[in-house]
C-alpha cells in the first residue's frame, strides 16, 4: 500500500521471532505477484536482540529487515 497510495520509493518490512516467515512472505508477494517488475528487494538485514522475559531470564530473539525499492 505504501508504494501505491503513498508513492513511496522505498519501504522497510521489519519482523522478529516467529513472524520472520510472514515478513519474507509479504516481501515475496509484493515483489513477485502484487507489484511484479515494479518493486525489488534492495537489502536484507538480519540481527538478534537480547532482553529479559517475564521470568527474568535473558532471551535472544532474531530480527529481520527487508528493504523493498522501486525499480
Amino acid at each position: 500500500m505504501q508504494f501505491t497510495t503513498q508513492n513511496a520509493s522505498e519501504v522497510t518490512i521489519r519482523a522478529r521471532g516467529k513472524f520472520i516467515s510472514r515478513c519474507v512472505d509479504v516481501a515475496e508477494v509484493a515483489s513477485k505477484r502484487f507489484l511484479e517488475n515494479t518493486v525489488g528487494i534492495k537489502e536484507i538485514k538480519i540481527d538478534s536482540e537480547e532482553f529479559k522475559n517475564q521470568e527474568g531470564r535473558t532471551v535472544r530473539v532474531s530480527t529481520i529487515d527487508i528493504v523493498l525499492t522501486r525499480k
